[in-house]
């Protein structure tokens, strides 16, 4: 269902059942609720000082080689929305991906 790199690809998958219209009973998939992960374990690999115009996609290509990994620098800064690590002169922590 999700990529090896996703921050979901680890959730494990529930099932709810519900009943349609018509009387039958139809099963919904979905992913467990994602919790941020604590710091005990991960390590720095660069801490960053946002500048005027820069985005969390840009800069995780450039320390982690893959924008789509921003979850992680989230993770590393214990926010849940990526915008709040964009605000300029905030100092943001990349960290080595946990296994």
């Amino acid at each position: 269902m999700f990529e090896p790199t996703s921050r979901y690809y680890n959730l494990k998958t529930a099932t709810l059942e519900v009943r349609i219209p018509e009387g039958r009973i139809r099963m919904i998939a979905y992913k467990r609720r994602r919790f941020i992960p604590g710091l005990e374990g991960h390590t720095s690999l660069v801490e960053h000082t946002i500048l005027q115009g820069e985005r969390l996609d840009n800069l995780t290509a450039r320390y982690l080689g893959d924008p789509n990994q921003f979850w992680r620098v989230c993770d590393a800064n214990l926010v849940l929305h990526p915008e709040e690590l964009e605000e300029v002169g905030r100092t943001i922590v990349f960290a080595l991906p946990q296994p």
